[in-house]
């Protein structure tokens, strides 16, 4: 249609440019003629019509809005430009930094997550915390760790002390004795080693000993092991492997990129680093379900440890117990307007992001926020007791997370670049 405009137009200005003007279509009256003028007979000479003003232009179909510009997607930093930006931050002391850093920048690689000073010092500070940059931390005590939970096992099988006795006294792969190696442990990758040769020659190995760890997180960032084996199920492990996933765990790139996995690899709905840092410690989506449980606990009127578990498990599956929180739903499910079965069902979301999502999360903060008049916080100190084999005080993850959140202000502040 614009063409066939066009095309029309065009041909009206180059008629326009080929005469003075269109001529008369019947001759005009006689009239007496003007002095100098032809006599009637004469050829009339053309009498112009008036100047006309030219013809308005075609209207052109309106342009659409500009585009606006998307702006350009900073591409990935390249291997050696990762590493450098992530040397900033390392604390100067570290031996092996360049090294350090390589595996810092390769889990963040492989995971796709962004390098920024942020990130990059939330995981060095988790390695500050957990081992001071030892990819292999030596555990105060160990020997006597080992031994405690080897006799505890032999009792609860009904063994008989001299054949566990007999049996430490065998030499093992490396030459010496078993005795001679629990005896002398120092590391958790060494304690890993030997449970794994002794599950595979003592006699009674795999019922003694099979499945069973008594420490079962390891590496430079405590990861545990059960993450790690679940983890390799949804994404592949980066690197060629050395054994087991469990053995990865003990080494430094191994414990890096399981530790950035779980600390990183997440959506967190925190305002600050504190909440993350407590979940690394007591499970992703910790610190958003004690605020849920806070909340529960200011509808039902029941008194709720803030733990974060929502309900309870027994081999990592939910249990048929109900947790003390589905008690306390229970006592409000006809204000919420959700059965038991609707109230189960999105607790078991608990450890996911979409449980914010759900009927039941929605739902008990909209009625505690009415009955409190005001907005209440969706993120809380999960209240837990740390315990472990390798834990000889009276530790939390309150403590823990707000050690980790000191030192990851100190490793932001090794860049004033990065400082808000």
């Amino acid at each position: 249609m614009k063409r066939a405009i066009g095309l029309i137009a065009g041909a009206v200005l180059l008629g326009g440019c080929a005469s003075s003007g269109p001529l008369e279509s019947r001759p005009s009256p006689k009239l007496p003629p003007l002095p100098g003028e032809p006599a009637a007979g004469s050829r009339p000479v053309p009498v112009p019509e008036p100047l006309r003003p030219p013809p308005l232009p075609t209207p052109a179909t309106p342009l659409p809005p500009p585009v606006a510009a998307k702006p350009p997607v900073a591409a990935y930093p390249g291997e050696r430009e990762g590493r450098t930006l992530v040397a900033r931050f390392i604390p100067p002391q570290v031996k092996d930094r360049d090294a350090w850093a390589g595996d810092i920048f390769g889990a963040f690689s492989a995971l796709r997550i962004s390098p920024t000073p942020d990130n990059i010092c939330a995981v060095i500070a988790v390695i500050e915390q957990e081992s001071t940059f030892q990819a292999d931390p030596p555990v105060a005590g160990l020997p006597q760790i080992v031994w405690k939970e080897i006799d505890s096992r032999r009792e609860r099988l009904h063994l008989p002390r001299l054949l566990i006795d007999a049996a430490f006294l065998k030499s093992s792969p490396d030459g010496r004795s078993y005795k001679t190696r629990v005896d002398t442990l120092r590391t958790e990758k060494q304690m890993n080693e030997l449970f794994e040769d002794m599950i595979s020659e003592f006699p009674h190995g795999k019922s003694l000993l099979g499945g069973y760890n008594p420490v079962r997180t390891g590496g430079p960032m405590q990861v545990s092991v059960a993450f790690a084996e679940d983890q390799v199920k949804e994404k592949a492990y980066p690197y060629p492997r050395r054994g087991s996933i469990r053995n990865e765990v003990f080494s430094r790139r191994g414990g890096v990129y399981f530790g950035t996995a779980i600390l990183l690899d997440y959506p967190a709905p925190y305002t600050k680093p504190l909440f993350r840092f407590a979940d690394f410690n007591a499970g992703r989506y910790s610190s958003r379900n004690a605020a849920f449980q806070s909340a529960v606990a200011r509808l039902s009127g029941q008194p709720l440890a803030l733990d974060g578990d929502l309900l309870r498990y027994s081999g990592g599956a939910p249990s048929a117990e109900p947790s003390t929180t589905l008690t306390a739903l229970q006592r409000i499910a006809g204000r919420i307007a959700l059965s038991r079965q609707d109230i189960e069902h999105d607790l078991r979301l608990e450890k996911t992001a979409q449980f914010a999502q759900t009927p039941l999360y929605t739902r008990v903060f909209a009625q505690a926020e009415a009955a409190a008049g005001g907005r209440l916080s969706r993120e809380a100190m999960p209240q837990i007791d740390l315990k472990s084999p390798k834990i000889s005080r009276k530790l939390t993850t309150a403590w823990f997370a707000e050690r980790v959140d000191a030192r990851h202000r100190t490793c932001l502040g090794r860049d004033p670049s990065s400082l808000p």
